[in-house]
């Protein structure tokens, strides 16, 4: 190792000015065995520099290479991994963990302490030396091996030490002094002895002068013990007396300890007596209010509640460990039980005897109340309950058995009376709905007082379209939306029965509201709703909160005390459909209405839920009736001797509409209008050329002509923005069939002109030059001629008026179109007339031919012929 060792410094860190301190050989631990030498070095300049090298022997040669090199100051730990067993592994922590497992555990702990060493000399940082025997960083390196290694050059370290400035300076100062210390050392050593003989011999005579002075100082210290001998028996005779003293202040400070310790149980005892008597008495005014006290009176009541209260904390009061066992509070636990369940009978027996009298009682019945047609307040009867609200909180506290038993009293009792009301209230609104019109009370009989409705709706007549002459004979075949006929029915009759509905809901909200009020004030279930429903056999859903429960309840208790109303109203809306299928859009409207307003002041109420499923009926009943109006659209037919006219069924979506537009206006359910409008529009538009189609008294034209003006002219009237596509295909097709209509109609007067001219355009389309035409046998001056003279302006007039006659015959009253029809077939006149006229001008140019009349001629031929009929 000593030779590795030098050849190391020749080769490797000589030339580097670095001295080599310590040297391990190592391979790295848990790997393949590679050998290496870690080298600890310092540098011979200042400032020093003291750094790790890993040395590794080269592959190619025998000689040695630095592979990597760490600083001594990035070194924060050193673990030896064993301290007091032979262990050759090590950690050196630079900035990642370096595992070595050394040759031999003393190379290792040379090594170690080596590294200490220039730590501790050098740098002074804090590094950890971990798992290392304090002995090995605090001696040197045993004799041996390791000594060889590293111990030559480390003792030199250790007594190298640099001289001071002023050491230099006395050096120099001496040598000068002695210039022949160079020359001649032997004779410079003498002269350093005998000096240092004679600072030895002054030295002793100062010692021996001395002696005079140790011996006073001896003799001061000999007084000195003495005084303190004095002063130590003083203090043991004061430590005497002091001792009596001590054993008498023990004997004091334990008296007063005791004292002490019977005024905390003193007080504490008083504590837990106030306590009881604070928390666990209850007056004797109290007991009397709970035993004895007016249920009926206010004031009684009042007391009754109070009692109650002060009941309920006393029992609630939360003991202290070990009240239990005291025999006064058992007593009093058990006073208090009696008078609980004492109040609690009293408080049940007299709210279920209110309960039963109000559900018999007979003075509020709908007799009172049959002209304005209203149902009974029970306002009275609630402000009267609720005056035991408290009560029922405390009862629902304190006997929850009894607290549902009267829950389910009130749902019984308050159910038959409200339906006996209810019942009778919409019987009274059926028999004034019923009576709205002669035809409805000829077609429902009324039996008996209670005024029940029986009878059914008579078979739908099937629509046959006749003349015009014959429609108003028709009328009470007309298509109605499903039973009845709308004409039947006048205005009056329909405002008066919706107020009539209008009235049945006004009615029935307050009343539920109320009630649903009372319900949670009464029975406590707007904060704290842990109380199952008062309905027997119902199981609760699994519902978030306690909120949601008591709603829930609620819901329960309304629905079993209004069940009937749901059946009611549904009978009552059935009633109007069959007296006038127009009411289902009164229905629709008022129902939304109050459904918006419900949801507006609870959307989780009863009424809210109720008038929502009843809305439900009557949307379905609407479109029942759109549905039925469409069916008959299309089995209408049509008859084969009379003229068509305007349709029965355009004319019955124009009252449709009329009618709907009144109703909803700024009505909350404007959809399903629209919706309707559009199913009843297209139905229209399907069934129109349906009948045109099957038209053969009239000419299809005029029918699609008449019809689709009289659609497109109510929209434009009612402005319906929903069907403004419509309005404009309207519009269309009444334009395109009255262009049909007069091209088709002005062919028959002047036939045989308009086929000699269809000739010449073929000729000229197949390729004939325009004025080589007249040169065809067919189409020649000669022919053109003999045609013209057939049509003289007499017998164009005679076709026009036979014409107007035609058109007259084929159009109704009703739509005032003959001028329009005339004034657009008098246009197209002009159109053909100028149209042949340049046809003569480009084939018979210079011919000279012309008609027989003039445009001025037919203007006067039209004028006349309108003015005549």
């Amino acid at each position: 190792m000593t030779a590795i060792k030098h050849a190391l410094q020749r080769d490797i860190f000589t030339p580097n000015d670095e001295r080599l301190l310590g040297i391990v050989n190592v391979c790295k631990a848990g790997k393949k065995k590679k050998n290496c030498f870690l080298c600890a070095t310092v540098s011979t300049e200042r400032p020093v520099q003291v750094k790790v090298v890993k040395v590794k022997k080269s592959d190619k040669g025998d000689f040695y290479k630095r592979q990597q090199t760490w600083e001594l100051r990035d070194l924060t730990e050193v673990d030896a991994k064993d301290a007091s067993k032979e262990n050759p592994e090590f950690d050196l922590h630079f900035e990642k963990v370096y595992r070595w497992l050394a040759s031999s555990t003393a190379e290792k702990n040379s090594f170690i302490s080596c590294i200490w060493k220039l730590n501790q000399r050098y740098l002074r940082k804090k590094v950890e030396f971990v798992n290392v025997s304090s002995q090995l960083l605090e001696e040197s390196v045993p004799s041996g091996e390791s000594q060889s290694v590293a111990g030559g050059d480390e003792d030199a370290l250790d007594d190298y030490q640099e001289l001071s400035t002023r050491e230099e300076q006395d050096i120099e100062g001496m040598m000068e002094m002695c210039e022949y210390a160079i020359s001649n050392a032997e004779a410079f050593a003498e002269q350093l002895s005998r000096e240092l003989q004679v600072l030895d011999g002054a030295n002793i005579q100062s010692i021996m002068a001395s002696e005079k002075q140790v011996n006073i100082l001896m003799q001061l210290l000999d007084e000195a013990l003495g005084e303190v001998d004095t002063i130590e028996g003083k203090l043991s005779s004061y430590e005497e007396m002091l001792q009596s003293v001590k054993e008498q202040m023990d004997q004091i400070s334990q008296s007063n300890r005791l004292i002490q310790i019977s005024n905390t149980n003193n007080v504490k005892l008083l504590d837990e007596i106030q306590f009881l008597v604070n928390y666990m008495d209850l007056s004797k005014g109290h007991v009397r209010a709970l035993q004895e006290g007016d249920l009926t009176s206010p004031k009684g009541i009042e007391a009754c509640i109070n009692a109650s209260e002060a009941l309920l904390q006393c029992m609630n009061v939360a003991l202290r460990p070990g009240h239990d066992k005291l025999m006064a509070v058992t007593q009093q636990q058990l006073l208090f039980a009696e008078l609980r369940d004492t109040f609690a009978r009293r408080l049940t027996n007299h709210l279920n005897n209110v309960f039963v009298h109000q559900g018999h009682d007979q003075s509020s019945t709908l007799v009172q109340h049959t002209a304005e047609m209203s149902l009974p307040k029970h306002s009275p009867l609630h402000r009267d309950l609720l005056r035991y609200a408290k009560l029922m909180e405390w009862l629902k506290n304190t006997h929850r058995e009894k607290y549902e038993g009267l829950s389910r009293t009130y749902v019984d009792y308050m159910s038959r009376l409200y339906e006996r009301e209810i019942k009778d209230f919409f019987e009274v609104a059926k028999i004034k709905m019923a009576g709205t019109t002669k035809e409805a009370k000829g077609k429902f009989g009324l039996h008996g007082s209670s005024g029940k409705l029986t009878g059914s709706t008579s078979s739908l007549n099937k629509l046959t379209v006749q003349g015009s002459n014959s429609r108003r004979s028709q009328s009470s075949s007309l298509l109605d939306m499903g039973n009845m006929s709308a004409s039947d029915l006048d205005v009056a009759d329909r405002t008066k029965f919706d107020k009539i509905f209008e009235q049945v809901l006004s009615e029935l909200e307050p009343l539920c509201l109320a009630e649903q009020d009372f319900i949670s004030k009464f029975f406590k279930l707007q904060q704290h709703p842990t109380v199952t429903p008062p309905l027997a056999q119902v199981n609760l859903p699994s519902l978030t909160n306690q909120h949601s429960l008591a709603e829930y309840i609620v819901r329960l208790m309304m629905n079993k005390i209004f069940q009937s109303i749901e059946t009611e109203l549904n009978s009552l809306i059935a009633l109007g459909d069959k007296i006038d299928s127009f009411n289902s859009l009164y229905m629709l409207v008022k129902m939304s209405h109050h459904v918006w307003t419900a949801e507006n002041v609870d959307p989780a109420s009863y009424l809210s839920t109720t008038l929502g499923n009843v809305l439900v009926t009557v949307k379905r009943n609407f479109d029942k009736c759109i549905s039925g109006q469409i069916r008959q659209m299309e089995e209408v037919k049509i008859s084969k001797k009379s003229k068509v006219g305007i349709l029965l069924f355009v004319t019955a979506f124009e009252e449709f509409a009329e009618l709907a537009e009144t109703i909803f206006r700024n009505a909350e359910r404007r959809g399903d209008l629209d919706k309707a409008y559009v199913k009843l529009i297209r139905a229209v538009f399907v069934n129109v050329e349906k009948v045109a189609n099957e038209s053969q008294k009239t000419p299809r034209d005029v029918v699609m002509m008449e019809n689709f003006h009289h659609i497109f002219s109510t929209l434009s009237r009612l402005k319906i923005s929903c069907l403004d596509a419509e309005r404009r295909e309207a519009k269309h097709k009444y334009t395109d069939h009255l262009q049909s209509y007069v091209i088709n109609s002005l062919g028959q007067p002047l036939e045989k002109l308009n086929h000699f001219f269809e000739g010449v355009e073929a000729r000229v389309a197949q390729g004939v030059r325009e004025e080589e035409v007249s040169y065809q046998l067919a189409f020649n001056k000669q022919e053109l001629r003999k045609v013209i003279k057939e049509y003289p302006g007499k017998e164009v007039k005679k076709g026009l008026d036979n014409l107007y006659k035609k058109v007259d015959k084929h159009l109704c009253e009703e739509e005032s179109l003959l001028q329009v029809v005339w004034h657009s077939m008098q246009d197209e006149f002009i159109r053909q007339y100028k149209h042949f006229e340049d046809l003569i001008g480009r084939c018979y140019p210079g011919s000279g031919i012309t008609m027989d009349f003039t445009i001025q001629d037919m203007l006067e031929y039209f004028s006349s012929i309108a003015q005549s009929h």
